[in-house]
């Protein structure tokens, strides 16, 4: 063959492979990423950095330096428009140890499409949420507790109404949950009720007739505070003095 001719390719051959121009160097600042590894799994007995509660309940708690620095577990119980909601997220914020409050009605309007509102009358439904509002609450005491941070819960707890009664918070928190009675006279409930909106406000009749509900709590060995008489702050003070004295001597409920 003649020189400078080119040789046919037979069947099959490839053509010579001709080196491409270089890639470009990368962009100044621009570093190429770390191979990427296997995330490694998560931890089940963490959340974060946070510990999980271990799941057994909340014993009793020993106050050796006064309620102000112990880590506490409280229930306030108290009818609409008794203060309960105010009165709790005040003492949650100046106690001197970390501390949380926990609302139910909070809790259960996390519902949004579907909310059953007991003021719609009191059905399965509206019960079915509010069993699971209150574990809900049960279950986020428990994990502050767990890791040293105290909570104050509030809910309307009726002493007649097993189903929705104290048994269940006991039940959801433990033996250690220290329930108090905020109890104001009707005249005052009422008055604050009116201050209230929004669904969190109810007639005249019911706010009467809860009140009346709520009297049961007498004699039931609870403690309770009349706080017709007192502003918020002097209100949590008489809270301190109240859980000192239930933690010396646990209340039978």
């Amino acid at each position: 063959m003649p020189a400078g001719a080119h040789q046919p390719l037979t069947h099959g051959a490839q053509p010579p492979s001709v080196p491409g121009p270089p890639p470009p160097p990368p962009a100044p600042g621009w570093h190429a990423p770390a191979p990427q590894h296997a995330p490694a799994p998560p931890s089940r007995d963490t959340t974060g950095h946070v510990p999980l509660p271990p799941g057994g309940p909340v014993p009793l708690p020993q106050a050796p330096e006064g309620t102000g620095v112990t880590t506490l577990a409280v229930l306030l119980i108290g009818p609409a428009g008794a203060g309960k909601t105010t009165v709790a997220r005040y003492w949650a914020q100046h106690r001197r140890v970390p501390t949380a409050h926990i609302s139910l009605d909070d809790v259960r309007e996390w519902v949004c499409a579907g909310f059953a509102d007991p003021q719609s009358g009191w059905n399965d439904h509206s019960e079915a949420q509010y069993r699971l509002a209150r574990r809900t609450c049960g279950f986020a005491a428990r994990n502050f507790l767990a890791n040293g941070i105290s909570c104050i819960l509030d809910d309307a707890v009726f002493p007649d109404r097993p189903v929705v009664g104290l048994g269940g918070w006991k039940r959801h928190v433990g033996p250690g949950l220290l329930p108090v009675v905020l109890l104001p006279g009707l005249d005052i409930v009422l008055e604050r009720n009116a201050e209230r909106s929004g669904n969190r406000r109810l007639s005249d009749e019911e706010v009467a007739g809860i009140h009346g509900r709520m009297a049961g709590w007498y004699g039931s060995g609870l403690p309770i505070i009349d706080n017709s008489q007192y502003d918020v702050p002097t209100t949590a003070r008489l809270l301190d003095d109240v859980l000192a004295r239930a933690i010396a001597s646990p209340p039978s409920w």
